[in-house]
């Protein structure tokens, strides 16, 4: 029988990519997302179920897993994607942005993790792969909201990967580095106000770089590889870095202390 992946987040990017991959090789797909009625060529694949699922929404969370198992009999992995990145200083969120990124990125992932692990129980089996990033290992300028998502995805996973050991599953992290959908539309939320000026330097040096640095970004499609090895290799394996971007930032990180590492970055931004 065919195995079966639920991914959050599938309308574009990595989402889609990953359920495109993993249905070429013979996979069941839940692919989820908040509105399927704008998914076109997801629903000509077969063995595809494109359906409903805002993380925010727990009914829809209940009701896409359980019509999952319906159709498709087990579930096998759940790909935690759906997310977004929330940048600019602190100062000029609404306390209501600052909850949502939260709710999204991290509230929204426990809450699809929960729906699915009786049913991981139940089978003594199932893989959780969540997606992380580089800015779950390190800090860029104007991102404390993003990254202090990105660092509770990486404790979650790996405290959880103890729980759920004890009966035959399995946690999982993908680290992507700079993806080329990152920066552009719904990924990217960014708040300013241009009234405090003491921030204004660093604002302006965000925006300058982000494009540079977009210049090495790798496709979505290099993180859908990434993620299948981790469904597959059956290997005991928590991390996994995804671009070249990711492992030469992840290296430097683990190589150089705060100070020299944090300066390196600040060089970068032109701080």
């Amino acid at each position: 029988m065919n195995k079966t992946i639920l991914i959050t987040g599938a309308s574009s990017g990595i989402g889609k990519e990953t359920a495109k991959l993993f249905q070429s090789k013979g996979w069941n797909v839940i692919a989820t997302m908040r509105n399927p009625e704008n998914e076109t060529e997801l629903k000509q694949l077969e063995n595809v179920l494109v359906a409903k699922l805002d993380v925010l929404d727990l009914d829809s969370i209940k009701k896409t897993f359980e019509e999952g198992v319906r159709k498709f009999g087990n579930i096998d992995v759940l790909l935690n994607n759906a997310g977004y990145g929330a940048y600019g200083p602190l100062e000029a969120f609404s306390r209501e942005k600052i909850v949502r990124q939260f709710n999204t990125n991290v509230i929204g992932l426990l809450d699809v993790t929960k729906t699915v692990l009786p049913h991981f129980r139940q089978n003594k089996k199932g893989i959780i792969i969540n997606i992380s990033s580089i800015g779950g290992k390190m800090t860029f300028p104007l991102g404390s909201l993003y990254h202090g998502t990105k660092f509770a995805v990486e404790g979650i996973s790996e405290s959880l990967n103890y729980e759920i050991e004890q009966f035959g599953g399995q946690v999982k992290i993908v680290e992507p580095g700079m993806i080329a959908t990152d920066f552009g539309g719904r990924s990217f939320d960014f708040s300013n106000d241009e009234n405090i000026t003491e921030y204004q330097t660093i604002v302006s040096a965000l925006m300058t770089a982000l494009p540079v640095m977009a210049q090495n970004a790798s496709p979505a499609s290099i993180v859908a590889e990434v993620i299948f090895e981790a469904a597959t290799d059956g290997k005991m394996q928590l991390r996994y870095t995804a671009g070249e971007d990711a492992k030469m930032i992840i290296a430097n990180r683990q190589q150089y202390d705060d100070a020299a590492f944090i300066g390196g970055i600040k060089s970068q931004f032109g701080l």
